[in-house]
């Protein structure tokens, strides 16, 4: 029972020598991101070619639309299928909302991929 109670009380000194309350656990609120996570790939609004991109390794994922006097209209989302799995289809769609929203315009989703995702967030639309 000594050896029990020693070992715990060894293991508490050594816990707070490894986790000062100084320094927050990285997965916390502060930090933004939890370990292992990585931050969102940046979208880009080409407005040459009418379509907001995510280059990944030289690959580009792209959501095109027609921009029109009071809408966006978000016409097809395209991912090549080395990027697929990461959902960039759904930062796309986000980024796509959102600037839409910036620029006060209506979404118009022709593209059944925004359609789906309006659907599951409806925060979004």
């Amino acid at each position: 029972m000594k050896d029990d109670a020693a070992r715990e009380r060894s293991l508490d000194e050594a816990l707070e020598e490894t986790f000062p309350a100084s320094d927050p656990p990285a997965n916390t609120v502060e930090t933004g991101t939890r370990v292992g996570e990585e931050s969102p790939p940046a979208v880009i609004d080409n407005r040459d070619a009418s379509q907001f991109e995510i280059v990944v390794d030289g690959q580009t994922a792209v959501l095109v639309y027609r921009r029109e006097r009071r809408s966006l209209v978000l016409v097809h989302t395209e991912v090549p299928p080395a990027l697929r799995g990461h959902h960039l289809a759904d930062v796309l769609a986000k980024a796509a909302i959102d600037s839409a929203r910036a620029e006060g315009l209506q979404i118009v989703a022709v593209c059944p991929f925004v359609q789906a995702y309006l659907r599951m967030h409806p925060q979004s639309g």
